[in-house]
C-alpha cells in the first residue's frame, strides 16, 4: 500500500510509539489520526501536524472507538491504515512478600486493554476499511499491532504483560487468514526495550544497565526505528501473519 494519500489510525497516538508511527506515516505523506484518551496529549500532538486529527477514546469502550473511527472516515474519506500501539502494564507476582494474592483486578485490566482493547479496535475498524474500492488483488487495508518480546520471554511480575501480549501474537496469524479474502493483511511487532517516556523516567544508570544487557546493538531502541517497521509492514505487501520481533537480539532473564 502506498502511504500517500492514504489514512491511518494509530492507538496511544498521543505518545511514546504511537507518536512516533503518527510522525513517520505523516512524513510519507498519510493523513493521521490519534486515537487516545481524552486525558492525553492528542490535542496538541494533533495540532503539530497537517492532515492530523485527535479522535479522544478508549479502547476498551466500543462506543468511543466506533466514533472515533467515524470522525476519522468524516474528515479524510477513508481507513487504510489500523496501527494498535495502547497499552500499559501493571506488574505483580502471583503473591507479595506477606503472602498475599496478586489483585485480580489489576490482571484484568491489563488483559482488558492490552488484548481485549486491541482486538475491539480491529473488529471496528475492518469495515471502514472494506468501504474501500480497489482493484483486485490490491490491499484494502493493513492491520499493524504491537506485542512485546515479553510475549515470549517475559520476567518475573509480568504474568498479566505477558498474557496480554501473548494472546496479541496468538491471534495475528488467525485475524490475517480471516481477513485474507478482504484484502486486509495483519501483523504484528514484538519490540524489545525502547526509548520510550515510561523508560525515560528512569535514573541513567539504570538505562545504561538495560543498554548494556542488548547484544547488538547494545542500546535502548529508538521509537523511530519502530515507525519505520510499521511503514515497511505497511508498504511491503507480501508482510502477512507474521510477528516481528525488534529487539537487538535480546532474550530477557527471568528478572
Amino acid at each position: 500500500m502506498d502511504l500517500a494519500g492514504s489514512t491511518s489510525l494509530i492507538t496511544g497516538g498521543a505518545s511514546g510509539l504511537g507518536w512516533a508511527t503518527a510522525q513517520r506515516l505523516h512524513a510519507d505523506g498519510a493523513n493521521v489520526a490519534l486515537l487516545d484518551l481524552p486525558t492525553s496529549a492528542g490535542a496538541e500532538r494533533a495540532a503539530e501536524l497537517d492532515r492530523a486529527l485527535f479522535t479522544p477514546a478508549d479502547v476498551t469502550d466500543a462506543d468511543s472507538v466506533a466514533a472515533a473511527i467515524a470522525a476519522t472516515t468524516e474528515e479524510f474519506g477513508a481507513l487504510d491504515v489500523l496501527v494498535n500501539c495502547a497499552g500499559l502494564d501493571l506488574p505483580q507476582r502471583v503473591v507479595n512478600r506477606e503472602g498475599e494474592p496478586a489483585n485480580l483486578d489489576a490482571f484484568s485490566t491489563v488483559i482488558g486493554i492490552n488484548l481485549i482493547g486491541t482486538f475491539n479496535v480491529i473488529r471496528l475498524a475492518v469495515p471502514a476499511m472494506l468501504e474501500r474500492d480497489v482493484p483486485d488483488g490490491e490491499d484494502r487495508g493493513v492491520i499493524v499491532n504491537t506485542a512485546s518480546i515479553a510475549a515470549f520471554d517475559g520476567q518475573i511480575g509480568q504474568a498479566a504483560y505477558s498474557a496480554s501480549k501473548g494472546g496479541i501474537v496468538g491471534m495475528t496469524l488467525p485475524i490475517a487468514r480471516d481477513l485474507a479474502a478482504k484484502g486486509i493483511r495483519v501483523c504484528t511487532i514484538a519490540p524489545g526495550l525502547m526509548d520510550t517516556p515510561l523508560l525515560a523516567m528512569l535514573p541513567e544508570e539504570k538505562r545504561a544497565a538495560l543498554s548494556a544487557g542488548v547484544p547488538h546493538p547494545p542500546r535502548l531502541g529508538a521509537p523511530a526505528e519502530f515507525a519505520s517497521l510499521v511503514a515497511e509492514i505497511v508498504t511491503n505487501g507480501y508482510f502477512n501473519g507474521e510477528t516481528i520481533r525488534l529487539d537487538g537480539s535480546l532474550r530477557m532473564a527471568p528478572r
